[in-house]
């Protein structure tokens, strides 16, 4: 691996006139050397600050050196291998990464497998095959299938989230927050109030005086010290962090599991088997993540993240300020509601409750006087229609819901409620799109100000009142501005005239008094359900007593691994058996689930948990594994974690709230998996086991590489790649001599336009595949796969090979002769260009930079060898093979990858000449070549000699010449 090295290629590798020529085959060669030559050199081995893990030499992170944590999303390893679209964001943390390297910073970058899911456990279930036999196999396909892509990953801090020693962390992660509380008062260390705490820290509060929750099965206004020791768990139980209760769940019968609102699609059925799925309430494990909801919101703000982003994950918080308000139900019942709107109270015609609402429970025997015939919905009485509308309602998801809000179904329960400001008595609707998880469960409708409750007034014919102004001619419906307040006054209060923002102040204070309201914040945010009712996932680290209460199992009995099971499938059921129950997989083993422990009282009985956890767990905390890989002592080693993620480490500004410095993956995981890995950590965080404050502190959502896809007159796919532009044809393409219809979108087997890496790597070579990648545009938008382009980056790599090498006998093609100055200043522009470009992730002008540089270098007679080497190293992180080839071949026989990045000669990059613009009367009349340092008197005499500046002047005089040297002239006629 020499600069001599100048052997005669592998066969096939180029013609025989042109042996020497970059082909597939010689890339081939080129890669799988150089990919065997960096793992046993530990080229890309990140050198931790101390312990066991040091760069290739053996030498731990050097002091000067930068840390540079570059992570991609988890990847899921898929049978079915990779297509070219996934690459994407694995070769553009790689470029970042080898970049960084070269600007001499100590670069983590590796790659893990999320490896528990459903697919692997339903590929099981058809074959019988056990899905970590499956999940290894994929593995291997999808580690060839990335090896070959030469990407610089540390190979030493690989791991799969099903690996026993991974799975021990994320039971002990999970105890952790079982172990804690939320304490509202507490101070944190970055000086903010409320963080998690041990348990412990709540029961010596109770025991010295805290008011005890209500709770089910403990006496009401009981000392903590009268209870019993069976009381105390019921009543601690009910404040952890992870809790078990009975809750609204989506129950699919034909799975046989639970499943979260991100698997139903909006129709209401699973996303895997299109099943109906039904709302059923589970005794589960819950998540306490809305103790957290202030500062998972908060916090965006001291993050480098999309603002699209950001504001999904806002959404999904959901947090709102406004007012509870009590409105009294004929009967003697009170509802309370939630509305960011207090102001627009006077104008509440109707109430609606969700269809769970306790209100229901009871509602009258008869219609009341004066109900409308609309809104009974065809039923003799309101206990009819409650009944009837409520099993409808339990056929459907929250997501479907949601999604069916629009067609404003619902009935009136026959209850009346009096509105607190007025007295008004409202008819109150119960209407399947308000959901009981959200706010209160109870809207008051406000037709007037709100589109989706004019829209069902108009349904159901009730009146509609106006709060706010609007000028003459506003067309009927809902006023959703800010205009003054109008209609909105009675005896004690009058909000008419006011600003919005006024009126909700006024109102608030007007209802406290009274004792029927007050202000308050409520958020969307549901705790997140932490049951699944599969296999092939983490098992949770708990037994339940002869109480049924849940007890944690000691540390020295992680991880709970998973036993064998006779069938890896849950019990399914009818589709629409709606009141089936779950039957997981893990009960069919007795002699696991009922297993004799001594925690501490002496052999006892007890029970496991037969649900597992959702696949979300192992990817909620796999970064801080890359850290420390191999640790079997602690989470993650403090130094460690305080050196790659600490607040203001390396580039990190001072005072930052650390994490990962880049994450790059797409977009789908903008809310779930990126909202709980923040939970998680920040529970961490307040444990003490981490020092930075968020996981991630730079996200870039790379964008997609989709595919054009053909069908025939039938709608049938035709095999893409065998589609040719016809001009003849109507389509304007054509297979096989017949007309077919292009459309755009993903890719895949069954649409026949799938492209592999494979094919590629055989077609053009990873490196050509990695510049075409990159070259597409900019990495955050998606874009078109097109193979037949994909020759161009090949044809620029083939002309970087012939500027260096001849292709012809091997032999060097470079000198020393120093490069004249044209060749200079393209050089050292580009180097500036190249190096902006890189720094901001603008890899496609990147390489459209290299690119002139290569073809100025084709022009010349010799290849002078500063450009030939500064050139290679630029081109490095895009193609890294046939950079450190072309760089061996100069003679170094150190990696490329720690070579300097170039850097420009300020000297170069001043311009000689600058274009001046010559204007009469503000038109330009002329332009014209002037020095860079030209004086303004030198301007105002080219300015006047020009023909153009005096044809326009036309003989007039001149009042005034403007100069802004050395680029404009602007002569004032008189």
């Amino acid at each position: 691996m020499t600069s001599q090295d100048t052997s005669a290629p592998t066969a096939a590798a180029a013609t025989d006139d042109v042996p020497f020529r970059y082909t597939a085959a010689l890339a081939q060669d080129i890669e799988l050397r150089w990919q065997e030559e960096w793992e046993s050199r530990g080229t890309f081995f990140a050198a931790n600050p101390v312990g066991d893990l040091t760069d290739g030499e053996g030498a731990h992170a050097a002091p000067g050196a930068s840390p540079y944590f570059v992570m991609d999303m988890f990847p899921y390893p898929s049978g079915a291998g990779l297509h070219i679209g996934h690459p994407l964001g694995y070769i553009a943390t790689d470029v970042v990464a080898r970049f960084r390297r070269m600007q001499g910073d100590n670069v983590l970058h590796a790659l893990g497998f999320d490896a528990f899911g459903l697919p692997a456990e339903q590929f099981a279930v058809q074959t019988g095959q056990h899905p970590r036999t499956t999940t290894e196999a994929n593995m291997d396909i999808m580690k060839r299938q990335l090896r070959r892509l030469g990407l610089g990953h540390d190979s030493r801090r690989s791991f799969a989230t099903i690996d026993p020693a991974y799975v021990r962390w994320t039971q002990w992660i999970f105890l952790q927050i079982f172990g804690s509380w939320y304490d509202e008062d507490a101070v944190r260390p970055d000086g903010g109030r409320g963080a998690a705490r041990p348990i412990a820290t709540l029961e010596e509060a109770f025991a010295a005086g805290r008011p005890l929750p209500v709770v089910d099965g403990v006496p009401a206004d009981t000392a903590w010290t009268a209870l019993s020791d069976v009381e105390r768990r019921r009543v601690v139980d009910s404040q952890r962090l992870a809790y078990v209760s009975e809750t609204p769940v989506n129950w699919c019968p034909g799975l046989g599991t639970v499943l979260a609102n991100e698997e139903v699609t909006s129709e209401g059925r699973s996303e895997r088997g299109n099943f109906p799925v039904f709302q059923r309430s589970l005794r589960q494990w819950n998540m306490r993540i809305t103790a957290y909801a202030d500062r998972l919101t908060d916090d965006l703000e001291l993050i480098d993240w999309p603002e699209k982003v950001k504001s999904m994950q806002r959404h999904w918080i959901g947090r709102s300020s406004g007012a509870r308000v009590r409105f009294a139900v004929v009967g003697g019942s009170t509802v309370e509601v939630f509305t960011t709107r207090p102001d627009t109270l006077f104008g509440a015609t109707f109430m609606v409750v969700a269809p769970e609402h306790p209100l229901l429970d009871e509602v009258p025997t008869e219609w009341p006087d004066g109900t409308h015939g609309a809104w009974t919905g065809g039923h003799a009485s309101p206990a009819e229609a409650v009944a009837a509308y409520r099993a409808e309602a339990a056929a459907k998801t929250a997501v479907e819901r949601q999604a069916d809000a629009g067609r404003k179904t619902g009935v009136f329960t026959g209850h009346l409620a009096a509105n607190p400001v007025n007295g008004d008595l409202l008819p109150v609707f119960t209407a399947d799109y308000v959901l009981m998880g959200y706010g209160t469960g109870a809207i008051m409708a406000v037709p007037g100000g709100d589109e989706r409750d004019f829209a069902f007034a108009q349904a159901y014919e009730l009146p509609v009142t106006y709060t706010v102004d609007a000028p003459e001619g506003t067309p009927e419906g809902a006023r959703t501005g800010a205009g003054a307040v109008i209609n909105s006054s009675n005896e004690s209060i009058s909000l008419d005239g006011l600003s919005v923002a006024e009126a909700k102040a006024s109102i608030i204070a007007w209802l406290g008094e009274r004792g029927v309201g007050e202000e308050t914040i409520t958020y969307r945010l549901r705790d997140w359900l932490f049951s699944r009712q599969r296999y092939w996932g983490e098992p949770f680290p708990i037994v339940y007593d002869e109480h049924d209460q849940p007890i944690a199992l000691p540390q020295d009995a992680l991880p709970v691994n998973l036993p064998e099971v006779p069938d890896y499938s849950p019990r399914t059921f009818d589709p629409q058996d709606a009141h089936s129950s779950p039957e997981p997989p893990l009960g069919r083993n007795d002699d696991w689930v009922n297993v004799t422990l001594d925690l501490g009282d002496g052999p006892k009985q007890y029970r496991r948990d037969t649900n597992t956890m959702p696949n979300w767990a192992g990817s909620c905390w796999y970064y801080l594994r890359y850290l420390d890989p191999t640790s079997d002592v602690t989470l993650v080693d403090p130094v460690l974690e305080q050196y790659w993620m600490g607040p203001g480490h390396g580039a990190q500004k001072e005072g930052s709230i650390g994490g990962v410095d880049l994450y790059v993956g797409g977009v789908e995981h903008a809310v779930l998996h990126l909202l709980y890995a923040r939970f998680w950590h920040k529970v961490l965080f307040d444990l003490g086991h981490v020092a930075s404050g968020e996981p991630f502190h730079k996200l870039f959502n790379q964008g997609y590489i989709q595919a054009y896809a053909y069908t025939d007159a039938r709608g049938v796919h035709v095999p893409a790649a065998e589609v040719v532009e016809d001009a003849s044809s109507s389509t304007g393409f054509s297979w096989n001599g017949e007309a077919v219809n292009r459309e755009y979108g993903k890719m895949g087997k069954s649409l026949k336009n799938m492209v592999t890496p494979d094919d590629m790597y055989a077609e053009y070579g990873a490196d050509t595949l990695r510049v075409y990648e990159m070259s597409m545009g900019p990495l955050d938008l998606s874009r078109p796969w097109e193979t037949r382009a994909v020759v161009g980056s090949q044809r620029f790599l083939q002309r970087l090979w012939r500027n260096v090498v001849s292709e012809a006998d091997g032999s060097l093609l470079v000198t020393d002769d120093a490069p004249d100055e044209a060749t200079l200043r393209i050089l050292h522009h580009t180097i500036d260009g190249v190096r902006a470009d890189m720094e901001h992730m603008r890899v496609n002008t990147a390489i459209a930079k290299l690119i002139v540089l290569n073809n100025h270098l084709t022009t010349l007679t010799t290849t002078p060898r500063a450009a030939a080497e500064a050139l290679v190293l630029m081109t490095a992180p895009v193609a890294p093979h046939v950079a450190e080839e072309l760089w061996s071949r100069l003679g170094h026989d150190r990696s490329l990858a720690h070579a300097e990045f170039p850097v420009a000669d300020p000297a170069y990059l001043v311009e000689d000449t600058v274009t001046c613009i010559l204007q009469v009367q503000g038109k330009v009349r002329g332009r014209v070549e002037v020095p860079a340092g030209v004086s303004e008197d030198e301007l105002r005499e080219l300015a006047l000699a020009d023909a153009g500046v005096q044809r326009a002047l036309d003989g007039r005089g001149i009042r005034t010449i403007i100069v802004r040297a050395p680029k404009l002239v602007n002569v004032v006629p008189a």
